[in-house]
């Protein structure tokens, strides 16, 4: 393997924070792992984390020997949140952010919004529908949490150079300012972005749509007392014939969002004297404010054929990338990561064959096709690109002021929720008629209070059991939580419909796999193993 001279990020990248630059392993120039993530970003270190708090060793490898700055992520879901808080930084992460359920949607002059929706309608649930946190903040808490895991290493300043696949193994190469080295790993998991190396290097596709439009980013850092909302305008006269959205984060930052149209200066758009007559035309001519970061984006919805090859694995932005209206992206990541983590670990305990992992190419990809769907949806109608098609969004506009079925088509970005699988193979078709209540398999569990605790705090990142009365059997493998004797848990059994007797069979990623009215031995049994891959050959 030949040297490569190390680039100096830092000529292309703002910094946040510092980070000592990792030095050469012990084991170099060659040396063994089971698992290696290549990517510092919060996808890359939440399945670190996933992993490492299911007992497994990590690598996670970090081209920059920094955390970036500038205008990234920033909206976390009420899904993404659940995710967080099982790896131990869900309360950190709503303790610093900015809480929102609220969204308003205005169009043309008017003060008064053509309709406003909610993103927590099931309420009595211990996340909130919505954070606001900008992408560092929330790297910096992960980081945290990793530094309580002693089985994590990360390395800041190590770039993969070279990705060789083998029929039990991947070999990368690795470069760093003290020299180079390589790492022979069991797998390799790939959360190094939009622009992944690790796929660039196999030569994989990444097909989809590129959007002929450009949006302007202005975090702006002001005082003022406005409401913690998502406001989105359609044609505001602040920018005629365009679009606009405002979000406020921590710090006193607020997210600006300007479209531009597609012939544009791109350098120019980002001056400062160009970007402040946009900023005091929403927010009024004596607004006192600071530059935070400005920059210019295009949408893009693509993905790549298979997310899952041999020993390589990739997640969040590096297999699949949406336009940010709807918060798609990192909360896409982290729905990845929360699928694959404990599939793989059921892998490398010798539980499951290798096959499961298809099933994370499979229910990943669903995830990705859901968000590309409804990312090109919003960015159609946001950005009509006929004559019909404007005439069509107006129209809903005007209707949605009165009429409720209207509200339904206005589309400013579907926010992102849970996807589920109703078809997926992991499943255990019902046997039993639910008349429509309660939770289907292949949808995700649904949180409640249980004693004075939250139901989903319980369910502990493995197979778990929830029953109306004691099932009167234990099996391997599957956590029990019979809530017959909670105190207060009418709500709990109305949500899932837990008549005494009944019971549910949940994924170790909260998902449901199967229920039923009377559960017996054998019946759990069969969905277990069904679920962990016994039958995928």
């Amino acid at each position: 393997m030949g040297d490569a001279s190390p680039i100096n990020w830092r000529d292309h990248v703002r910094v946040w924070r510092e980070k000592e630059p990792s030095p050469l392993p012990s084991a170099a120039p060659r040396e063994n792992a089971t698992i290696v993530i290549a990517g510092t970003g919060p996808v890359g270190l939440a399945q670190a984390i996933d992993l490492g708090q299911r007992g497994h060793d990590v690598v996670v490898l970090g081209r920059f020997d920094f955390v970036p700055a500038g205008s990234k992520a920033i909206c976390f879901s009420k899904r993404s949140l659940d995710i967080l808080d099982r790896l131990g930084v869900g309360d950190t992460a709503v303790e610093r952010g900015v809480v929102w359920n609220v969204g308003k949607v205005f169009w043309g002059d008017k003060s008064d919004p053509v309709y406003q929706f909610d993103m927590l309608p099931v309420k009595n649930q211990k996340m909130p529908g919505f954070i606001n946190i900008q992408q560092y903040y929330l790297e910096d808490i992960l980081l945290e949490r990793i530094g309580e895991l002693p089985n994590i290493d990360i390395r800041w300043g190590h770039d993969v150079v070279s990705v060789e696949k083998g029929e039990d193994c991947v070999t990368l190469g690795i470069s760093t300012a003290a020299g180079s080295y390589e790492i022979r790993s069991d797998w390799l998991i790939a959360c190094d972005g939009n622009k992944s190396t690790v796929r660039e290097l196999l030569a994989l596709d990444f097909d989809g749509r590129v959007f002929e439009d450009n949006f302007l980013i202005a975090d702006i850092k002001m005082k003022g007392e406005r409401p913690s909302e998502r406001w989105f305008w359609f044609d505001p006269p602040f920018n005629p014939g365009q679009s606009a959205l405002m979000h406020k984060q921590p710090d006193d930052v607020w997210r600006l969002d300007f479209q531009l149209g597609w012939n544009i200066d791109r350098e120019a758009c980002i001056r400062p004297e160009n970007v402040d007559p946009l900023v005091r035309a929403m927010l009024g001519d004596d607004v006192d404010y600071e530059q935070e970061w400005y920059s210019v984006y295009t949408f893009q919805c693509r993905r790549m054929a298979r997310f899952v090859h041999d020993r390589v694995l990739f997640a969040g932005d590096s297999a699949h990338l949406v336009s940010p209206f709807g918060a798609r992206g990192c909360n896409g990541g982290f729905a990845d990561i929360d699928n694959l983590g404990w599939k793989l670990d059921l892998v490398l305990r010798g539980q499951a064959s290798a096959t499961l992992l298809e099933s994370y190419n499979e229910e990943a990809i669903l995830t990705a096709d859901e968000n590309v769907l409804n990312s090109t949806r919003s960015t159609d109608f946001i950005t009509p690109k006929s004559k019909m098609s404007a005439v069509f969004r107006d129209t809903v506009l005007e209707l949605a002021r009165q009429f409720p079925f209207a509200r339904t088509l206005v589309n400013s970005g579907r926010l992102s929720t849970a996807v589920s699988y109703p078809n997926g193979r992991l499943n255990t078709p019902d046997c039993d008629d639910w008349c429509g209540r309660g939770i289907a398999p292949g949808s995700v569990a649904l949180d409640a209070p249980l004693n004075d605790r939250w139901l989903l705090e319980q369910l502990e990142g493995h197979f778990m059991l929830l029953a109306n009365g004691d099932p009167g059997f234990t099996l391997p493998g599957i956590g029990i939580i019979d809530i017959s004797g909670a105190i207060g848990n009418d709500l709990l059994i109305d949500r899932y419909a837990l008549s005494p007797g009944a019971a549910y069979l949940l994924r170790p990623d909260q998902y449901v796999t199967a229920r039923w009215k009377r559960a017996t031995r054998s019946q759990v049994s069969k969905a277990l193993e069904h679920s962990m891959g016994g039958d995928l050959g």
